[in-house]
């Protein structure tokens, strides 16, 4: 080896220069980055403790159970909660179909032109967009138009659009599209991208033996695809739960003490023609045979009363109402959508903003309590989004 070997040789062997300042730009980023967990980690303890500090107390059976009261020893969040599953329950019905097919329809089958291009730049940018726009869109469209039926097709048949106009308006169907809109973006770009992670050489298998597009697509993408698809629906629905600004906006109501659907026993309520907004019968000279389902009474319009029996069929004046109690029939009854999707609402959300907003102490403890139950029901969405997605993944073998 000649001298000029050895010293290349001993030039391979030493260290690089500047190597002890990367080595020191690594471990402070390391304990960098450890600092800033410890600190978010603390700052979310220390949250949650005070929250459970505050609330925990007041968690109950009767805290689940009880409507709100201005008296917040007695207050509850039934009609909240109720609502929050009525409500999310619309939202997944529209956004989990209607965001996973257009996902797979973008990334499988749409054609590469600037139109596709557009639509994906619309929906990346509608990720972005504050709720409360979402909110705005609502009440312009769902409550202002289609809530008013008046300003339907004037060729439809009136029933049609009074019946159309009472599903919309400050209704649990329009907070249900509402927030499926606002988490449809989320939606589609988790099915893309879940999509868009199975590998290409297994299309191309399966279109090799002979399957379809969709076949391809049903057998092969979609399973390996849906641990990634049902982490962005749990993250979506997720979202869903906690907004408040677009529901505000839409005439989600502050205080409520009645249920979209009826329990048995409870107080019914059936009104007699039309009724101006006012509350008199738009033609107080008309009358119409009701035929009597269960024992109660009856109200007329000049406010006198007259017990009535089941069965019993008798012509009534517009402007009276028939009050009787819920049987378990009509407890059941209650729960068909054609029900509940046009009653007006209240989510957990809703109601903790409004107890944080008054003065006494006692309410913003129950509006902690509110919120360890809102909090614990994402954990448990995003939990149980974790847990499938490890299960699914189990059974994947590429």
């Amino acid at each position: 080896m000649t001298a000029i070997d050895a010293a290349r040789a001993g030039d391979i062997a030493a260290h690089p220069k500047g190597l002890a300042t990367r080595k020191f730009k690594d471990s402070a980023f390391v304990i960098w980055g450890i600092v800033a967990t410890v600190i978010g980690l603390g700052t979310l303890v220390a949250l949650v403790s005070e929250l459970v500090s505050d609330g925990g107390h007041r968690l109950s059976a009767a805290f689940f159970l009880s409507f709100p009261s201005s008296d917040p020893a007695a207050a509850g969040i039934l009609s909240a909660w109720v609502g929050s599953i009525l409500v999310i329950i619309t939202t997944a019905l529209f956004a989990i179909p209607i965001g996973i097919l257009a996902g797979i329809y973008l990334e499988e089958y749409a054609p590469k032109n600037p139109v596709t291009s557009a639509i994906e730049i619309a929906v990346n940018n509608l990720a972005g967009v504050p709720s409360i726009l979402f909110g705005l869109m609502a009440v312009g469209i769902f409550v202002q138009f289609l809530g008013n039926p008046d300003r339907w097709f004037g060729f439809l048949p009136e029933d049609f659009r009074n019946g159309a106009a009472d599903l919309f308006g400050q209704s649990i169907l329009t907070a249900g599209i509402t927030l499926a809109l606002l988490i449809l973006p989320v939606v589609i770009v988790a099915a893309r991208e879940a999509v868009r992670g199975v590998p290409q050489e297994i299309r191309h298998a399966a279109l090799a033996v002979g399957a379809t597009k969709w076949q391809t697509t049903q057998h092969h993408v979609l399973p390996y695809a849906l641990p990634g698809v049902v982490t962005g629906v749990i993250i979506g629905i997720s979202r869903a739960l906690g907004e408040t600004a677009p529901l505000i906006m839409i005439g989600g109501l502050t205080f409520v003490a009645f249920l979209p659907i009826t329990r048995p026993g409870d107080a019914t309520f059936e009104t007699i023609g039309v009724l101006d907004e006012y509350g008199a019968a738009v033609d107080p000279s008309a009358t119409e045979t009701v035929r009597i389902a269960h024992d109660g009474v009856v109200v007329l319009p000049d406010f006198t009363e007259r017990a009535v029996k089941a069965g019993e069929t008798l012509e009534l004046p517009h402007g009276s109402t028939v009050q009787s109690v819920a049987t378990w029939g009509d407890a059941i009854a209650s729960w068909s959508p054609g029900n509940w999707l046009g009653q007006e609402f209240t989510v957990m959300p809703i109601q903790m903003f409004n107890w944080t907003s008054r003065p006494q102490a006692e309410f913003l403890e129950i509006a902690a309590a509110a919120g360890i139950v809102l909090l614990f029901i994402t954990l448990l969405l995003n939990g149980t989004a974790i847990w499938l997605r490890y299960r699914l993944r189990k059974s994947i073998k590429w």
